[in-house]
């Protein structure tokens, strides 16, 4: 004698129907958050980079004059109609500052290739770029 059998047994042969099922929502549900998160990440990067103005700059080099004057060679990159203002500093070898500058840079284009002159109070040994915002 034989007995068939409808189905295979419960739990013998990986999981049930339903147990898929659950996983495929939950698959889905993560999926979709994720996919909300990037789309709101991508449109937050994108919305700053068209309201923002930013101004970019760099030093390329500087050079010791004398015991009263740095040279600073700058790059600054920024939107063509923005007036941009740099900081500049000088430092000493105790590594004290002995001089700082605000530079005004209006010019309609957007790289600006320049060389600005820092006085100092003593001997300086270093120029650094503190840092390039947009004018108010």
């Amino acid at each position: 004698m034989s007995a068939e059998r409808d189905g295979l047994p419960e739990g013998r042969y990986g999981r049930g129907a339903d147990a898929d099922a659950r996983a495929d929502r939950r698959l889905r549900l993560v999926g979709s958050v994720l996919g909300v998160v990037l789309l709101l990440f991508v449109g937050w990067i994108g919305w700053d980079k068209l309201t923002g103005s930013e101004v970019s700059a760099e030093m390329i080099k500087f050079k010791v004059i004398t015991d009263q004057e740095v040279q600073a060679h700058i790059e600054v990159r920024k939107d063509a109609g923005v007036t941009a203002v740099c900081t500049l500093r000088s430092l000493a070898e105790d590594h004290g500052e002995v001089g700082r500058k605000d530079v005004r840079l209006n010019q309609h284009t957007s790289r600006i290739d320049t060389v600005v002159s820092i006085r100092t109070t003593s001997r300086g040994t270093s120029a650094e770029l503190v840092g390039c915002q947009p004018a108010d």
